[in-house]
């Protein structure tokens, strides 16, 4: 079979057909679509393809399977994970002109939307409704993103990660059916969970082409805070304790003495180069001052200090804007240098002890490595600066990596708690789950895409 960039030219001229300029074999667009933030070498796709409705995306996935090429959705590109690198070559999927608000269902409290949509662009279309959808990953991902690789964020302490914010999805299969999962009930004991087969799949199972997400009312009132603390082990004590005892946090961040460094360099943030919480309430007038008084006891008890409060709208908006620059400010520590992020989720029983063997041995590698987390729900992360092309720091990063994994699995944890398996984790499922599971995971992936077309390589190798 004739070919040109590894695809057949029946293949090409089809899309060509369909698509117009919308399907690119450009070097800058391949470039572009075959890396992502993760520390793994790019790997390109031999084509690009713009879709704007599903009709194309079924068309698409129906020539991929015929012609055997590898399709790989698309979405914001902010994986940690290396999810969207076009490890087998094939067709990259771009899914953000799929950007259409299908429906908002304000008595309901859902939206539904095309995949391409970001959280920010639909949290700005419910401004007016007095509903906001809460998943927030520190990136402005794409909600299809968001869904396939079961993301969270600061908020999930209190409202839950995509696993618990999502009704429903529409999925083109490799088949090129149309999977409904689901209805917009509240409940549902209709047959098996389709819905929460494919949150999570990291695009192996289908191409998700519409959403539907639980919204939640704004609170009446919201308060944040930030707090320094002496040493890590007081910082992880007061979250374990705020959360034990019931505090109804929204948000409860930990950012270590490292990343803080890193975000007065970089936003000029002016805060003591100590480990930090930070903190947001959401609730009643009445409720909050509870919230305050008892959050407060508890981080003085654990010698916390200066304390600060922020009720206005562009004081939360720049505390919580330095906690999501962190990840970009920690790169100035080291210009040039590529990061390999850790995501481990521990029970909260654990936290402060996964927490304080992690830093002892960080402290012991020498390495540059912030370490901030969504404490309130056991998951953190390390955030390791390598130079991306030095064997033995990357060697160093793996190393410590995997006995940080080993730990949290001994504590009944997980490798993952919110970035997903790619490519970089596939060995750690199996020490999580074991093969047993994992065997279910393949049964059910060569059955719905028999020819391993939807982003291979992958979850797990086949």
């Amino acid at each position: 079979m004739r070919q040109q960039h590894g695809l057949p030219l029946a293949f090409i001229a089809r899309l060509e057909q369909l698509l117009g300029e919308r399907f690119s074999t450009s070097l800058p667009q391949r470039t572009h679509h075959g890396r992502d933030e993760s520390i793994f070498v790019a790997a390109l796709p031999d084509a690009v393809a713009f879709v704007r409705d599903t009709a194309e995306v079924i068309e698409i996935v129906k020539l991929c399977d015929s012609f055997n090429v590898p399709l790989i959705p698309y979405g914001a590109g902010s994986s940690l994970e290396g999810h969207t690198l076009a490890v087998q070559g094939g067709l990259t999927l771009n899914l953000m002109q799929m950007n259409g608000m299908v429906a908002i269902n304000a008595d309901d409290q859902t939206a539904t939307v095309q995949p391409g949509v970001t959280r920010e662009a639909l949290n700005s279309v419910l401004r007016d409704t007095g509903l906001f959808f809460p998943v927030d990953p520190g990136a402005d991902a794409s909600i299809g993103g968001m869904c396939s690789t079961r993301a969270s964020g600061t908020n999930a302490v209190r409202y839950g990660t995509m696993r618990e914010n999502v009704v429903n999805l529409t999925v083109v299969t490799a088949s090129g059916d149309v999977v409904k999962t689901g209805a917009r009930a509240r409940k549902s004991a209709a047959g098996y969970d389709l819905t929460h087969l494919f949150v999570g799949a990291e695009g192996t199972l289908g191409v998700i082409v519409e959403a539907t997400v639980r919204l939640h009312p704004l609170p009446e009132s919201t308060m944040a805070a930030v707090c320094a603390f002496p040493d890590i082990a007081a910082a992880v004590q007061a979250v374990v304790q705020i959360i034990q005892l019931g505090i109804p946090v929204a948000r409860c961040e930990f950012v270590d003495s490292v990343a803080i460094k890193a975000l007065n360099l970089y936003g000029n943030t002016g805060l003591p180069e100590q480990p930090h919480l930070f903190f947001e309430f959401h609730g009643s007038v009445s409720g909050l001052e509870e919230q305050i008084t008892l959050t407060q006891d508890i981080t003085a008890d654990c010698g916390a200090a200066g304390f600060v409060w922020s009720a206005s709208p562009e004081e939360r908006s720049r505390l919580w804007q330095a906690r999501h620059n962190v990840y970009f400010a920690a790169l100035q520590l080291r210009p040039g240098a590529r990061s390999i992020v850790t995501d481990v989720c521990v029970p909260i029983s654990r936290l402060a002890d996964c927490v304080n063997e992690t830093i002892d041995d960080l402290q012991r590698s020498g390495m540059i490595a912030p370490v901030v987390g969504h404490v309130g729900d056991g998951n953190f992360h390390v955030q390791m600066l390598v130079d991306g092309n030095a064997h033995d720091e990357i060697q160093c990063a793996e190393a410590l990596n995997a006995r940080l994994v080993a730990r949290a699995l001994a504590m009944d944890g997980t490798c993952t708690g919110e970035h997903g398996i790619g490519l970089h984790k596939q060995g750690f499922l199996i020490d999580e789950l074991g093969m047993a599971s994992v065997n279910v995971m393949q049964q059910i992936k060569q059955t719905l895409d028999p020819r391993n077309i939807m982003n291979p390589g992958k979850v797990f190798s086949l």
